[in-house]
């Protein structure tokens, strides 16, 4: 989510509805934090209307977006030490919880999240030394708009975000998904057209665990004979293409090679990122 720098003071140069945000931010108190939520609904909804009629510029709409979830985030943590709260605020979790996408398919692997609302043990696996810091909703890598997990368990009860390690630039970061047995891999469909996963088998025993068994998932070009489509046809066809291009001095030989060697690559990769 955007927020405001925590330096930033609003000027008389800034538009007044910046301003009046501002001054609801320097504010802010357990006391007043529902009527400044709905203060900072009106404005954060007032200026979206001034800029779709060109009143209000991007910078400003900008500053308004981003102190509106500055207030959002700071009302988010007073709750969390509030023993009654009003119901409105009892969703700011959800609204304040970060997207995770996630190099998955929910239909694929976990079809009775989707299905039934199915509730999975879910975790980080690595960095458990480290105390998670952001909420977060888990999103796959379909075109679905369902491809999401919705609910999990955290803290002994059912929530709508998981407590999850800030993302390091260039780092991967690993979730686990636990009790799901291999149901869910016979229920998985082709939705979307993300095959089967790659698979290890493992023995856990008295002196540790050992690997007996790993399975590549499938690749692009198995996906697309399920639909009817030869793969090895359409690299010929392709190899064709790419003939007449250089013939005809629109490409060099040298792109035409490394096209044809980036296209096998991706028809003969995993339908997930790699």
């Amino acid at each position: 989510m955007p927020h405001m720098d925590e330096d930033f003071h609003a000027s008389e140069v800034d538009h007044q509805l910046v301003r009046d945000l501002t001054e609801i931010w320097d504010k802010l108190s357990t006391r007043s934090m529902l009527e400044d939520w709905h203060d900072a609904q009106d404005i954060r909804d007032e200026a979206l209307d001034l800029f779709r009629h060109g009143i209000i510029n991007l910078k400003t709409r900008a500053q308004i977006e981003s102190l509106y979830w500055s207030i959002s985030h700071e009302i988010s943590e007073l709750v969390h030490h509030q023993k009654h709260v009003p119901d409105e605020l009892r969703s700011l979790d959800k609204t304040m919880s970060d997207k995770y996408f996630c190099n998955f398919s929910l239909f694929q692997s976990l079809p009775d999240s989707w299905g039934i609302d199915q509730l999975f043990p879910i975790m980080p696996i690595e960095r458990l030394c480290e105390k998670p810091t952001r909420s977060a909703t888990l999103q796959d890598i379909t075109c679905d708009s369902d491809g999401k997990i919705t609910a999990y368990v955290n803290y002994n009860q059912q929530t709508s975000y998981l407590p999850l390690h800030p993302i390091n630039p260039g780092e991967h970061y690993y979730v686990g998904v636990f009790l799901v047995g291999a149901y869910q891999e016979i229920l998985g469909n082709m939705h979307n057209l993300f095959g089967d996963t790659n698979a290890v088998h493992i023995t856990v025993n008295e002196d540790g665990y050992s690997i007996d068994k790993t399975i590549d998932g499938e690749t692009i070009a198995d996906v697309l004979e399920y639909v009817q489509y030869d793969p090895k046809r359409l690299v010929r066809r392709l190899e064709s293409w790419v003939s007449k291009a250089v013939k005809e001095n629109r490409i060099t030989i040298e792109e035409g090679k490394e096209f044809i060697s980036n296209y096998r690559s991706g028809l003969y990769g995993s339908t997930y990122l790699e």
